[in-house]
């Protein structure tokens, strides 16, 4: 099988799927923003061809550089696994009758309003939500449902440019930073009260063939916004066993085939409260912050041959262990500025290094990244345990103990 990736070099990560699409056997070419001289050895080995184009996000460039492509040697797939790669490649790919996510399902995985439209109609419970593009419509959407509202960009990922609204005069001050007072569309919603986790599946052929459920402590809103949080996300171990999960694991199902994706990753994330579990929204491609890796210790998988299996070759090539939980906690530095120092480190190390993954430790004199760039922009550490319970107390006294101090 001939194989076109999009864009094998940024995120870093990228070259994995190229590896493991060349250890099942694919014919691999890739399409990138980069020279073909820029490319690392161990990429290059990987590649049988690479074309250059100004922008991966240029469909008609990526349309031109995979035809020349194609009257090379006839291409079976184009894969992207980047969110802001996902509709350009869906593009190029229906312009050529290649098999893979349709531009119909990468629509709906994009754009909020949409997608909620969509699985609310499909029976699928999800926040109220709609479109708007003037602060009045945001006020009217507002007497309609209540407050408290979540306003973000219809093609948003994660917490990126998300804001919480408690009054008119909030939506007032979010409509500037969002585009909405210059006529911007903008996603509206609910804000659903409750627990916030994400369900990741490798699909194939539209059935879930992995899955795995992670937890945030806390919500990423107040994550994202919080300085002296220094908060988590976890792995269980327990989606096969654990009450709860089969509701999850039932709801994830229907959301992959009311969006009719195929052969896929997917991140899902939800909400559990009072008023139920609730679906957020989902893309069509791997989750970020890493996750995978914390899959694949948990696990002992490894999840980009999986994908390339899933593409290859239409099955998976392993089953999942369950093994361990796995979790990561971002450590905030006390102040924007430069890294001074670190307490507590040693006392983390000696109780639990035998559950440590690895660690993102910058020495003293870096700069410092805002708490809104993420949970591996400054420091952070990742464990394993057997016990998802031990797992989350080890976790909460890596957050109580160690401090990063910046000056």
């Amino acid at each position: 099988m001939h194989v076109v990736f999009i864009e094998p070099r940024f995120p870093a990560n990228q070259r994995f799927f190229v590896r493991a699409l060349k250890e099942v056997g694919a014919t691999v070419t890739a399409i990138g923003e980069g020279s073909k001289e820029s490319l690392p050895g161990d990429l290059k080995q990987c590649l049988s061809h690479y074309e250059q184009v100004d922008s991966v996000v240029n469909e008609g460039a990526v349309l031109r550089a995979a035809k020349f492509i194609n009257s090379r040697a006839r291409i079976d797939r184009i894969e992207a696994v980047v969110e802001a790669h996902i509709m350009s490649t869906a593009k190029v790919r229906e312009a050529m009758g290649i098999e893979g996510t349709s531009v119909k399902t990468s629509f709906l995985c994009r754009d909020k309003p949409s997608m909620k439209e969509a699985l609310r109609n499909a029976g699928i419970p999800c926040a109220q939500s709609s479109a708007v593009s003037s602060v009045e419509e945001a006020i009217a959407f507002a007497k309609q449902v209540g407050f408290p509202l979540i306003l973000k960009p219809r093609d948003g990922a994660g917490a990126s440019g998300t804001a919480r609204v408690n009054s008119v005069a909030d939506i007032q001050r979010a409509a500037g930073e969002l585009g909405l007072d210059r006529g911007r569309s903008v996603a509206i919603e609910e804000f659903i009260e409750g627990h916030e986790g994400f369900y990741d599946t490798l699909t194939i052929g539209g059935r879930i063939v992995h899955d795995f459920a992670t937890h945030y402590y806390p919500n990423v809103l107040e994550a994202m916004r919080t300085r002296w949080i220094s908060p988590q996300f976890v792995t269980t171990n327990r989606i096969d066993s654990a009450p709860g999960y089969q509701e999850l694991k039932v709801l994830g199902a229907k959301v992959v085939r009311a969006l009719d994706i195929g052969t896929s990753a997917t991140h899902m994330e939800w909400f559990s409260g009072p008023k139920g579990l609730k679906f957020s929204e989902i893309g069509c491609r791997p989750p970020g912050v890493r996750a995978w890796d914390l899959y694949n210790v948990a696990n002992d998988v490894d999840l980009y041959r999986e994908w390339a299996m899933a593409v290859v070759h239409g099955r998976p090539g392993s089953r999942l262990s369950r093994r361990f939980s796995t979790g990561i906690i971002a450590l905030r530095p006390t102040q924007d500025g430069r890294i001074a120092g670190y307490i507590g480190l040693d006392k983390v190390e000696r109780a639990f290094g035998q559950w440590m993954i690895d660690a993102h430790i910058p020495p003293e004199g870096s700069p410092t990244q805002p708490v809104s760039a993420g949970y591996m922009a400054n420091a952070w550490l990742r464990f394993k345990h057997p016990d998802y319970d031990q797992l989350r107390q080890m976790l909460n006294t890596v957050g109580e103990t160690v401090k990063v101090i910046a000056r």
